[in-house]
């Protein structure tokens, strides 16, 4: 049985990537290298960024196709983080929407991964 998860992005500068996430996420990573940065999420899942051009096997030079999920407990809650994140400088994708599920928005990592936040609507959880 799995114990903890993490998520892995493959990245092109760990530094440049661990200094977008702490500013962002408001927290520092819990562990610290040239080519590699790792935090513990207040969920309990860790986040990972590891510089491509060390990552074993290698790693395909283009972002994939997916995104990282941050859940928030409320509609009020997504349109603050945007507006925090947007004041930090994050690039926006997409900004607070609300969709069949709830409301969310979209920022993107220095490498271009997705960054979704979201709050389920009511009726939607």
């Amino acid at each position: 049985m799995f114990v903890n998860t993490s998520i892995l992005l493959h990245v092109a500068d760990a530094q440049v990537s661990g200094a977008f996430y702490a500013r962002l996420l408001g927290i520092a990573p819990v562990e610290e290298s040239p080519t590699f940065v790792f935090f513990r999420l207040p969920t309990g899942t860790g986040l990972g960024l590891w510089r491509r051009e060390g990552v074993t096997p290698a790693s395909p030079s283009a972002v994939g196709g997916g995104e990282i999920g941050l859940s928030l407990a409320n509609a009020a809650a997504v349109d603050a983080t945007h507006a925090d994140w947007a004041a930090k400088g994050a690039h926006i994708l997409m900004p607070p929407t609300d969709l069949d599920f709830g409301r969310t928005f979209v920022a993107a990592d220095p490498d271009g991964h997705w960054l979704r936040v979201y709050a389920m609507a009511p009726e939607a959880a």
